[in-house]
């Protein structure tokens, strides 16, 4: 079983992707799938500009424009934000630690398969009767007094997508916790891995009480529960206690991968090890712990009461201290280094002072009067987009360019790169500094016009180009992914030349079964000690060249999915008592899911075994430095 790659046919390549468990080529569906929700998502976003550019502007209705605004905020955050990077997490982590795949393969696919149908059904509602209307954030006393299904397209789309994301946090744990390579202590893993880790901790602590939360509103909808229904004994805050003990774990869910990807680009362009490693890890497992004991700060403005708002604006201003400990280990870590000023190096110098930005105003709404006067203005809008934009969306872009090789094996073009980087950042910027102003000027969020004596027209006009250049630097970056895929320039192992961490040491791409000996870890950085030490393979091995034991690739997790895809078209129109077709769907869509299941425990999957000469032969091919 080689891993040279055979040229295949379009519909045999379509199968591999539907059945893989490799870590590698879910990473690969993980991309594409964000990378289109991340379009759509900017598309909404545009749509929003647009309406906003001039005062008493008639674009989009009131009603479309709440639709577009819920839609944006919940795909770029539920359905590109995390899945790209969850790309990234399956592609590079468990080469960092000498690992052959993650924990559970099998997992792995039905993780990305419920993730991908999840975020199907969630937009399906654009042509399925309207989308959700309630804001990303879909308050109870809202969404309950919607119309139509939108809302229910969004509590049953985020059910199907949560379980594939809780699925990959629990799976990340487990490769982390049991499959490092020998020699690879918890201290001498790379900081991607570590928020890696951390992240998907707070995955798995995080997403249940969005679960519970969202089963409350789908009983309250669908059956009439009551759980959040004031006039008849519920009580609508326990929805924002329930959506903000996961919602604000899930910033740092995001922010700590991006904090990961900086300190590689960090550690690899400035060619130093990162300064203060120790300090970074404990930062990050700090963040992890505190940002559960800060969510009531989305809530100063509910009446929790002078003694709860003392409790987490504190808390919340403790939370910066970590983060401030981070940025200058960031700092000391460029201080004095050889730079190579690549781009993704220009995006994590760049993110600096934006992350910043948005951390100041993150601190300044920890002071529960100031909160007050701002909590519906747009100054939220603002420092909301300047940690997630100039935190999580520079990372992703920054991760694109660094990772782009060593996940196919070509190059993405550095001078396109750049001019990507000018676009968008200079667009980031115009769109959302001068909203901050907007919200000091008393511009509320969420509203769809505004007339023409405010004074806001300049503003938003200013704001709306900003998004447009925005919008060109990822155009560009398209142009760029498709000329870098047509021309397919190969590349060898360590492409950037200055590579740290074990994923450098091995082909790009690498062989489906990653490691043809399970390498021993020497210390932190460790293709880096080899480097130093003159050993060009870059790695020494742990065990003999022997034959390998890999998974069987499986239909089984698309089933599955598909099976909770179908059986949710059946809940949502059940209740509708027109619809003779949605118990028999409900019942087909739940018989897929529970069928294959059953027939995933009863069947005996041994997977299969690479021969050691098959290991030598693949090594001699020249897929294992590269070439091929």
């Amino acid at each position: 079983m080689s891993s040279i790659a055979q040229k295949k046919g379009f519909g045999a390549m379509i199968w591999d992707y539907l059945t893989t468990v490799d870590h590698k080529k879910i990473a690969h569906l993980y991309l594409a799938s964000g990378g289109i929700f991340f379009l759509i998502g900017g598309i909404e976003a545009m749509l929003i500009r647009i309406q906003l550019m001039k005062a008493g502007n008639d674009f989009l209705s009131a009603g479309t424009y709440n639709e577009v605004l819920t839609m944006h905020g919940t795909t770029m955050i539920f359905l590109a934000a995390m899945p790209i990077l969850l790309a990234f997490m399956n592609a590079i982590m468990p080469l960092q630690i000498g690992a052959r795949d993650v924990a559970f393969p099998f997992l792995n696919s039905l993780g990305f398969w419920l993730f991908f149908f999840g975020g199907i059904f969630l937009n399906l509602s654009w042509f399925m009767g309207g989308a959700p209307d309630a804001g990303w954030t879909n308050y109870a006393s809202l969404a309950l007094a919607s119309e139509g299904h939108g809302i229910d397209f969004y509590s049953l789309g985020l059910t199907i997508s949560g379980f594939g994301t809780l699925i990959s946090g629990i799976n990340f744990l487990v490769t982390i916790i049991n499959m490092r390579a020998p020699g690879m202590t918890y201290m001498r893993m790379p900081l991607f891995t570590w928020t890696t880790f951390v992240a998907s901790a707070l995955i798995l602590l995080a997403f249940p009480p969005l679960t519970v939360g969202i089963f409350f509103m789908v009983f309250d909808r669908l059956f009439g529960a009551n759980f959040f229904d004031v006039a008849n004994g519920g009580n609508t805050i326990i929805w924002e206690h329930l959506f903000w003990i996961f919602g604000h774990p899930e910033v740092y869910i995001l922010i700590l991968p991006a904090f990961g990807i900086f300190s590689e680009i960090f550690a690899i362009f400035s060619r130093k090890r990162l300064f203060g490693y120790t300090a970074l890890v404990f930062a990050t497992i700090l963040i992890g712990f505190y940002g559960f004991m800060v969510w009531a700060h989305h809530m100063f403005t509910t009446g929790l009461g002078a003694t709860a708002n003392a409790v987490f604006a504190l808390a919340t201003m403790i939370i910066a201290v970590p983060t401030g400990v981070k940025i200058f280990n960031w700092l000391l870590t460029i201080w004095g280094g050889s730079i190579k000023f690549t781009t993704p190096m220009i995006y994590a110098i760049a993110f600096i002072p934006s992350f910043v930005a948005g951390g100041v105003t993150g601190v300044m709404q920890a002071i529960a009067p100031l909160d007050y006067q701002l909590h519906d203005s747009y100054f939220i809008v603002a420092h909301f987009h300047y940690v997630i934009v100039g935190g999580v969306v520079l990372a992703i872009l920054a991760a694109t360019h660094l990772y782009w090789p060593k996940m196919f094996g070509t190059m993405l073009s550095e001078k396109l790169g750049k001019w990507t980087f000018w676009f968008f950042f200079i667009g980031f910027h115009l769109t959302f500094f001068i909203q901050h102003f907007l919200g000091l000027m008393g511009m509320p969020r969420r509203v769809y016009t505004f007339g023409a004596d405010q004074g806001w027209d300049l503003f938003n006009a200013i704001s709306s180009v900003g998004a447009l250049f925005m919008a060109i630097g990822v155009i560009i970056l398209l142009i760029n992914v498709v000329i870098t895929t047509v021309k397919n320039e190969r590349v060898g192992n360590d492409p950037w030349e200055d590579g740290r961490t074990l994923e450098w040491a091995i082909p790009s791409p690498p062989p489906f079964y990653n490691f043809a000996q399970t390498p021993l870890i020497r210390g932190l950085d460790t293709y880096w000690i080899e480097k130093m030490e003159g050993n060009k393979e870059g790695m020494v091995y742990a065990e003999p060249l022997e034959e390998i034991h890999m998974p069987n690739g499986s239909f089984l997790p698309v089933v599955m999915a598909f099976g909770l895809f179908v059986a949710s078209f059946g809940a949502l129109y059940f209740l509708d008592g027109d619809k003779a077709w949605a118990l028999p769907v409900l019942i087909l869509g739940l018989l897929m899911t529970f069928g294959s299941m059953l027939l995933r425990s009863l069947k005996d999957d041994l997977g299969f075994h690479i021969s050691k000469e098959d290991l030598i032969k693949d090594a001699k091919g020249g897929s294992m430095d590269g070439s091929k």
